[in-house]
């Protein structure tokens, strides 16, 4: 099946490959709007904030959606070929669709934005090569990543570099204010009640930059299985350190977590279960977390209030 698709998408770009930037109608010359695809509404909101109304810009995964299960859709292929740039997490975030991923490269200027960074300051996996595609909890991490999408967007469109510098640089100051939002919020808490329990391991840049010990159920893929034995162990954790709350993701069904919190409640210890954090996609536009910043901002929040007041 992804061989296929990849075909499909190949047989699309190739066809899309004859429109131009420029058009001529009816003897008058037309400028055609760029447009930028980006896989994950995260990445997408960056674009937004740099490129403003000059580019058009596509999300594949909007609100809720879990990059790690997503499987390309007809639509997804449409707007693939039509893009003057495709934007993706890398580090096999995008898992079920990475053939799709690399394809496009052979058409379309296509740059996975995790490339940006050293692999010093990458989070290791027990599997060589491999590292936490999450890199957007740590908010230093993610500026180095804005500056190359930047880049990226200035290399496309070069006409209109003062624009995308000026936004960019505005949004880089933003990033820079939350980040230190981010330590003074996690400087209310207490050192040794830094421990952050969520339904996946997608925390660990947030709890390596901020301090936080942090335990996932689940691997850093929620492709992965979860057993009776991990739930058991994870409830033992928390009777052990004393966790006030564990916290379920909007990605996620939260079933795994219930069974956790009803483990820890059989073996005589109260644990909470926190509102919902937003961990691989941004929320809708009737939430707090419907861009970066606010999503950035409301998980923090949320979490150092309910770890102080569990």
């Amino acid at each position: 099946m992804k061989k296929l698709l990849l075909c499909l998408l190949c047989i699309c770009v190739a066809s899309a490959s004859v429109v131009f930037r420029v058009h001529h109608v009816h003897g008058v010359t037309t400028q055609k709007k760029l447009i930028i695809v980006a896989t994950i509404s995260i990445i997408a909101d960056a674009v937004h904030r740099i490129v403003g109304d000059a580019i058009t810009v596509h999300g594949l995964m909007g609100p809720g959606v879990d990059p790690h299960l997503y499987r390309a859709r007809e639509s997804d292929v449409h707007k693939l070929a039509a893009a003057n740039l495709v934007l993706y997490n890398g580090l096999h975030l995008e898992g079920k669709m990475g053939q799709v991923l690399e394809g496009m490269q052979r058409f379309t200027p296509t740059v996975a934005v995790a490339q940006s960074l050293d692999t010093t300051a990458l989070r290791s996996t027990d599997f060589d090569n491999l590292y936490d595609p999450h890199i957007w909890f740590d908010v230093a991490l993610w500026m180095i990543v804005v500056r190359s999408i930047q880049q990226a967007v200035i290399a496309l469109d070069p006409e209109h570099i003062n624009l995308y510098k000026q936004n960019g640089d505005a949004y880089i100051a933003e990033l820079e204010q939350l980040h230190a939002y981010v330590h003074q919020r996690v400087s209310e808490i207490d050192v040794k009640k830094r421990i952050l329990i969520t339904a996946h391991d997608a925390f660990g840049y947030f709890g390596a930059q901020y301090g936080f010990e942090v335990v996932g159920l689940q691997g850093l893929s929620t492709d992965c299985d979860i057993s009776t034995r991990d739930i058991q162990q994870l409830a033992d954790y928390i009777v052990e350190h004393k966790v006030p709350t564990v916290f379920v993701e909007s990605s996620i069904p939260q079933r795994a977590i219930v069974a956790v919190h009803n483990a820890v409640r059989a073996r005589g210890w109260s644990v909470a279960i926190g509102p919902e954090l937003y961990s691989d996609a941004l929320g809708d536009d009737s939430t707090a977390a419907s861009s970066y910043v606010g999503m950035i901002k409301y998980n923090v929040d949320a979490i150092v209030d309910s770890l102080l007041n569990g």
